[in-house]
């Protein structure tokens, strides 16, 4: 593969992670159901007399929350495409297949299960 066709399939990679940032929807506390539309979020907000009261159902608010979220997203997204164009990159450099190019770290917590990171990398040079 040339220099440009790997330097393609690396942006690709990039831009796969980035494209999730484009249906980002603000939480609001909703997370596992997706987050909120500007219209749920004012029904929400709009029902809440406090908040509402203090103007807070205002799509100014939702905009101000898409934004910081969003960029939180993309930051995400950058990290995560990241890891794909570096693991592709060792693939490509040292000739190994996708499943000797693993990401794993295992944080042990307190209920006896282990929360699974992807921020090392092990290699299996068994081979």
């Amino acid at each position: 593969m040339t220099d440009t066709a790997k330097d393609d399939v690396y942006f690709e990679l990039l831009m796969k992670a980035l494209r999730v940032c484009r249906s980002y929807k603000p939480m609001f506390g909703k997370g596992r159901k997706g987050g909120l539309s500007l219209s749920q979020f004012q029904d929400l907000y709009q029902s809440d007399p406090f908040y509402s009261w203090f103007g807070l159902d205002s799509s100014l608010i939702y905009a101000a929350r898409k934004a910081a979220g969003g960029i939180t997203s993309v930051y995400r997204q950058i990290g995560i495409g990241s890891q794909w164009v570096f693991s592709q990159m060792l693939q490509d450099s040292l000739l190994l297949p996708a499943e000797d190019v693993s990401w794993k770290y295992q944080v042990p917590s307190t209920t006896g299960k282990h929360a699974h990171c992807l921020w090392m990398v092990e290699l299996n040079w068994t081979k």
